[in-house]
């Protein structure tokens, strides 16, 4: 696969567990390529849910994917703050078609002032049980979340006000063009 370059668009696509279609986002703004990661920009995307349903993103959001972590983590630019909402989820796949990964229902939100709120542990219990999520896949999620909170914690990475300006401002310079 043709790694995307900075300014391009991708089409990034959620899965289920089972191989159904969960959710897509279309023309995701690539603002930067690695070995192991991504980081784009949502502002006003088209989202569109397996059931059909569509809806915009309401604000800027920077996202980022890794081919190693368990999780991907969105950044949404808020006036009263940044807001991040994490997605416990495999590590990323591209093909010619699109950014995919498998959501596996945990999610953490964090709020502008901190605040932490581990999201759909029940939603997670009960696709464990239906979909027959691996043991391995269990112990993998729960070593992640607390990877995940050790980020949020110590503002590593996404969490870091410069990451977000850094991002925020490229992707301003990027859609200029």
């Amino acid at each position: 696969m043709r790694v995307p370059k900075e300014g391009e668009f991708i089409t990034i696509q959620s899965y289920k567990h089972d191989g159904s279609l969960h959710r897509t986002w279309r023309d995701t703004m690539v603002l930067k390529t690695s070995e192991c990661s991504i980081i784009g920009m949502n502002d006003h995307t088209l989202v569109t849910e397996s059931d059909g349903r569509r809806w915009v993103t309401r604000e800027p959001a920077i996202v980022y994917f890794h081919t190693k972590y368990w999780f991907n983590i969105i950044a949404m630019i808020r006036e009263k703050g940044v807001s991040y909402y994490c997605n416990l989820a495999s590590p990323y796949v591209l093909d010619e078609e699109a950014l995919k990964y498998i959501d596996y229902d945990l999610d953490i939100k964090v709020f502008p002032d901190g605040e932490k709120r581990l999201l759909d542990v029940d939603e997670y219990e009960d696709h464990r049980k239906l979909m027959n999520y691996p043991n391995e896949i269990d112990i993998v999620l729960k070593e992640n979340v607390k990877i995940l909170v050790d980020w949020i914690n110590e503002g590593k990475g996404p969490f870091s006000d410069e990451y977000v300006d850094i991002w925020y401002k490229r992707y301003q310079q990027l859609s200029r063009k």
